[in-house]
């Protein structure tokens, strides 16, 4: 398990999955927060992963994403939405969808790091990776 979680963190991680899989399905934004959960593995918090420059788009200035996510209401029914599945991924009762993914793309672009004999699942309009 990661290092201990905070309620600051859940936040992080619903304004993040916000930004980045609002779109998505319920699989889809489950996704997006395995791939954070994984990253943090044992020894990082869920937010230094999510805040980390330009790791995660909604968060890099200049996207249009940051003035959104950070503005947000904890009682909008999307937030509300991400909120419940960020728990639940954080918590272990939502199971890793993505196969140990730790690295994702939407489906209209092809990153240079992005190795096709790593896909590990697509769901939604994302590419999951185990790099």
């Amino acid at each position: 398990m990661m290092t201990k979680t905070t309620n600051e963190d859940i936040d992080i991680l619903t304004r993040t999955l916000y930004g980045e899989a609002r779109g998505e399905s319920d699989a889809g934004v489950q996704a997006v927060a395995n791939v954070i959960k994984n990253r943090a593995g044992l020894t990082k918090s869920i937010k230094s992963v999510c805040l980390k420059p330009y790791q995660f788009s909604c968060w890099n200035e200049g996207d249009p994403n940051k003035s959104i996510i950070t503005n947000l209401s904890v009682q909008d029914t999307t937030y509300q939405r991400c909120f419940n599945i960020a728990k639940r991924v954080v918590n272990g009762s939502l199971t890793d969808n993505t196969n140990g993914a730790n690295h994702y793309h939407t489906s209209n672009i092809k990153p240079y790091w992005a190795d096709d004999t790593k896909i590990t699942a697509i769901i939604g309009h994302h590419i999951f990776y185990k790099l």
